[in-house]
């Protein structure tokens, strides 16, 4: 498998744009799951994506399985109050890329998202392999 990179890199902003969307004023128009579990949800998706764009040949299941301990590291490691990782946190980059406090629900979004981007992925490879041709003699 080759992923196609310019596809990734739009992929990844554009779900960075709906991610933070729904973080926003935006997600007052959202129906109320929506809005408190896509953010976590599409940034899982978004690991996935910018590993899948990182390591292009690399097979879906080791993307997914990679994304999934990032993601779970990451919640886990908002049990860790240390003060500079918590100032850390308080930043606006902090918070996007390390999240804030830990809940057991963002790990089910995480699940999600990513099986979301390994079930796309795969999709779309089978609908975009070629059909091979048979010569008839």
């Amino acid at each position: 498998m080759h992923r196609p990179r310019p596809i990734y890199a739009s992929s990844i902003f554009l779900i960075i744009l709906a991610g933070l969307a729904s973080r926003s004023s935006f997600a007052s128009h959202l129906p109320e799951f929506l809005a408190t579990y896509s953010g976590d949800t599409l940034w899982a998706l978004t690991v996935f994506l910018v590993l899948g764009f990182l390591f292009p040949k690399a097979p879906t299941l080791t993307l997914a399985a990679a994304a999934v301990a990032i993601s779970f590291s990451v919640e886990f490691s908002q049990l860790n109050q240390a003060p500079w990782l918590n100032h850390l946190r308080q930043t606006l980059p902090g918070k996007l890329l390390l999240g804030a406090g830990f809940l057991w629900s963002d790990l089910l979004c995480y699940l999600v998202g990513i099986f979301i981007g390994a079930i796309a992925e795969t999709l779309a490879r089978r609908w975009t392999k070629p059909v091979s041709s048979h010569n008839e003699i």
